[in-house]
């Protein structure tokens, strides 16, 4: 048994804790990182599962919110070994009669190919285009920084005007599927839209589910859907390399038992193997809030209005997925899908209303709603030229007990799904390797029953009410104690903004502002955005 001394201990290596652990070094603080697996990365990880020389991202894959977000952008992760890719085009939404919806790279182009579905959607796409541009700084300054963002919400309506304010705060409420039939007049753009939109696990007739749609459309058609070059897992290996580069401390294998609450006030940890680690002004844990407040830190050092609170928190939808060695590139019927890096299909636009109303119920779709990663066609090198290292995945519902019988089942769901819009798949696919919702739990315990977003991303589990009502920031009843995981505002995705808020607010609490200043120099929020 041993114990050590530190500024501050961060629980987790996934992304958010990888960001919080830099940005407390950039300010001088001694950190330490601990991590329960032998891997950093959290669900940004990349390994050969399905045949040698194919490189399959295990859990998220393609980066939008990363490539967009001034706290990663911020962090110059270019030099430490990180280069991002793209796609020939965004994404595509394939339908069964072999035409497809494309995002390209430019807005000219979708807009183009959207008027081939009806004449003038061009043009109504450019408009979604133009009011993106004209709020994009102060809108992502506000959706990356701790509730209630006061500066970036100043700004923002200066931007756009108390029209245009009251425009955004409709589109936040707004359905995706309303949202698609109010702008467009064919199937194209409310496929882009809504698509995108089920990424979350918001359905497409649930408020709140418009603005997912219209954020990951936009952030598609600006910065793209990158990936980082030799897979995933480089995203995370770049974050840890700056850490330790700026003189953190990284363990990997070493499982944090519990957070030791003395007097009051989060004052350390101990892990699995009765060692402790004191910290001396915060620790930042990168779990979920469940994990967090009831295992971690134990229910009868919570308020009894938290515990109550508790008690409601809602997962997302858990995902199954399923990673392919392709032989060849996949034979898709649309052109329009073979050169994008992301390719939507199963369902038309009815079809998401349908997987949505059977997830809502607790029944596995027959014909689901997934997403199809093509990452060789992204980035060369995660397979064999002229092969295509490939993955897709679906929501499922909570609850499903999969059987071998099960899996199969759904396996084949996916697969004819895919061989509907692409015939010959099947024969093209040389190895498989499959992931069920407990699969992924166990290779990261955040992924709580396959759930990827840290607790559902509806709006009654957002902004203030993230992870429970009241809260909304990084800050815990727990003080020296901060929430700097998915589970905290702004939610789900690799953006680090989660670590990042946390880590800002130990600094503050500890009466750091000089540090936060530097912290925050060496950031893209001054550079890019002109303040947080």
């Amino acid at each position: 048994m041993s114990t050590r001394t530190v500024d501050a201990v961060v629980i987790g290596a996934g992304p958010n804790g990888l960001v919080a652990a830099n940005a407390l070094v950039d300010a001088g603080w001694e950190v330490l990182v601990l991590e329960a697996q032998d891997t950093v990365g959290g669900a940004v990880r990349t390994a050969e599962v399905t045949a040698p020389g194919f490189r399959n991202d295990l859990f998220s894959a393609f980066y939008p919110l990363a490539a967009a977000s001034p706290v990663i952008r911020g962090l110059e992760l270019e030099q430490h070994g990180l280069h991002w890719l793209r796609a020939p085009d965004v994404l595509a939404h394939a339908l069964d009669d072999g035409r497809a919806a494309v995002l390209h790279h430019d807005p000219a182009e979708t807009a183009a190919g959207l008027d081939e579905f009806a004449g003038g959607d061009g043009d109504a796409w450019l408009e979604l285009v133009r009011g993106w541009q004209r709020i994009r700084d102060p809108l992502l300054d506000a959706l990356f920084t701790p509730f209630p963002p006061v500066r970036s919400g100043v700004r923002l309506l200066a931007r756009s005007g108390v029209a245009g304010s009251l425009d955004l705060a409709r589109l936040a409420v707004t359905p995706v599927r309303r949202l698609g039939h109010e702008r467009f007049r064919g199937e194209g753009g409310p496929l882009l839209l809504t698509g995108n939109a089920m990424h979350a696990d918001v359905p497409p007739d649930a408020a709140g589910s418009g603005v997912f749609g219209w954020l990951l459309a936009m952030l598609g058609q600006d910065v793209g859907f990158p990936v980082p070059q030799g897979g995933a897992g480089q995203l995370a290996a770049a974050l840890a390399a700056r850490v330790v580069a700026g003189g953190g401390d990284i363990e990997t294998g070493t499982r944090v038992e519990a957070v030791e609450v003395v007097g009051g006030r989060a004052v350390g940890v101990r892990t699995q193997d009765g060692s402790r680690v004191r910290a001396r002004h915060g620790v930042l844990a990168d779990v979920t809030a469940p994990a967090l407040f009831r295992d971690l830190v134990g229910l009868a050092r919570l308020p009894h209005r938290m515990r109550r609170d508790l008690d409601r928190f809602q997962w997302d939808h858990p995902t199954f997925k399923v990673n392919w060695a392709v032989g060849r590139p996949i034979p898709w019927t649309a052109p329009g899908a073979r050169g994008a890096g992301t390719v939507h299909l199963g369902v038309d636009l009815d079809g998401f209303v349908d997987t949505s109303a059977d997830l809502s119920v607790g029944r596995v779709p027959e014909r689901p709603f997934m997403l199809f990663g093509q990452m060789t066609t992204s980035d060369p090198s995660r397979s064999p030229a002229g092969t295509e290292s490939a993955w897709a995945y679906t929501h499922v519902p909570h609850g499903t007990v999969w059987s071998d019988d099960a899996v199969a089942a759904h396996v084949e769901r996916i697969e004819a799904a895919v061989e509907r819009v692409a015939p010959g798949f099947r024969d093209a696919v040389v190895a498989r390797s499959i992931q069920r919702p407990g699969d992924l739990e166990a290779a990261n315990e955040s992924l709580r029953g396959g759930a990827v977003n840290g607790g559902t991303s509806a709006i009654h589990q957002q902004l203030f009410f993230r992870p429970v009502p009241g809260l909304g920031r990084p800050e815990t009843p727990v003080p020296g104690l901060f929430l700097a995981s998915a589970s905290a505002h702004p939610g789900g995705g690799v953006h680090g903004a989660c670590g990042w808020n946390a880590a800002r607010a130990a600094l503050g609490a500890a009466g750091r502002t000089g540090a936060v200043r530097r912290a925050l120099t060496r950031t893209a929020w001054e550079r890019v955005l002109g303040g947080g």
